[in-house]
């Protein structure tokens, strides 16, 4: 026992070299592992078995120094570094793909463009040529084989049933949308024609008139759109040429929103039958809505004999809108009927 007590104070002392290389603390030297040291020859191979290498003897002061560098990539490292990677990539509680970090400085991709569905004109980039391009809905502008206007020309004279007007004094509301003045009426105005019976909506001007009569033109035109029951458009068209002031365009005058997009309540009535010729024959054709999306099965009835509106008159509508009219469209082979 008491050889034991002697011992003991030297296995600690060397178990603490021991520790003490491992964790990188200088230490004195005590000889290579050639000199035979069985103490040192462990040192080593527990330094090879932690990856350290000694440290370049460029002074006494540093033999026997020990340094541990990094391992290379172990499959640990590899499987974090994954975690990691598909922590990025991970779906949200809604779903959707969580964005990596962003880096400091980096400028956020652009928003794709939108198309905005109002955005169609009568000239420049958005004009009638690139009508269909701006929307789907609008591709029948292009393609379709019943568009309006038309130049009305070679109609086949025949007895056309007179068009039964039922036009009362109406409230009404003006709103300049963008295109062109419209009038929107409160309903109990209709007409009946080829058996069957459509209700006033809205009518509206353009300047010149879309429509020519074997080529032409006139000042501007008023379109008083009609619906019936079962959804299908009437197009009454009345031309307007330079006269004498019109009663019923400068009741819509009077009452013009000072804002685009603002619809006015006028406080009178208005009359439609005076905006009416007192000659009632009509040219009448299958066409289109005129402007976008262009929806054809649209019955149009043209006012053979104009009616007259002031030059005062006319400059107000020119002021807001000097060309509000679609090109000519192409016939294909479409009949035209006339009155006799």
């Amino acid at each position: 026992m008491p050889l034991f007590r002697h011992q003991l104070p030297a296995f600690a002392l060397r178990l603490c070299a021991v520790v003490t290389c491992v964790i990188g603390l200088p230490m004195a030297q005590a000889g290579s592992s050639q000199s035979g040291d069985p103490m040192e020859a462990l040192r080593e191979r527990l330094a090879a078995k932690l990856g350290a290498v000694p440290a370049p003897v460029a002074a006494s002061a540093s033999a026997g120094v020990l340094k541990v560098k990094s391992p290379p990539d172990s499959p640990a490292s590899a499987i974090a570094a994954d975690k990691s990677a598909s922590r990025v990539s991970s779906l949200n509680d809604r779903g959707m793909p969580t964005p990596a970090p962003a880096v400091a400085g980096a400028k956020r991709p652009a928003a794709s463009p939108t198309t905005d569905a109002s955005a169609w004109a009568y000239d420049g980039a958005h004009g009638p040529s690139e009508w269909a391009r701006l929307a789907p809905e609008y591709a029948t502008c292009a393609s379709g084989q019943r568009q309006s206007p038309i130049d009305i020309t070679d109609g086949i004279k025949v007895e056309l049933d007179a068009v039964q007007f039922d036009y009362r004094p109406s409230g009404f509301r003006v709103v300049d949308n963008g295109h062109t003045v419209q009038v929107n009426v409160t309903p109990g105005n209709t007409i009946e024609v080829l058996g069957s019976r459509y209700e006033l909506v809205q009518f509206h001007f353009h300047r010149p008139s879309e429509e020519r009569i074997d080529g032409k033109p006139f000042d501007m035109v008023v379109h008083l759109l009609h619906k019936s029951a079962d959804g299908k458009l009437a197009m009454v068209a009345v031309l307007l040429e330079r006269g004498s002031a019109q009663p019923v365009v400068q009741a819509v005058w009077n009452n013009l929103p000072l804002e685009k997009g603002d619809e006015v309540a006028a406080k009178s009535k208005i009359d439609l039958t005076e905006l009416l010729p007192s000659d009632r024959r009509y040219f009448t054709y299958m066409g289109s809505l005129s402007t976008p999306p262009c929806k054809e099965g649209v019955l149009w009835m043209v006012m053979k004999t104009p009616v007259a509106i002031s030059p005062e008159q006319l400059a107000i509508f020119t002021r807001l809108y000097p060309m509000n009219a679609r090109p000519i469209q192409p016939l294909h082979g479409r009949i035209i009927k006339e009155s006799n």
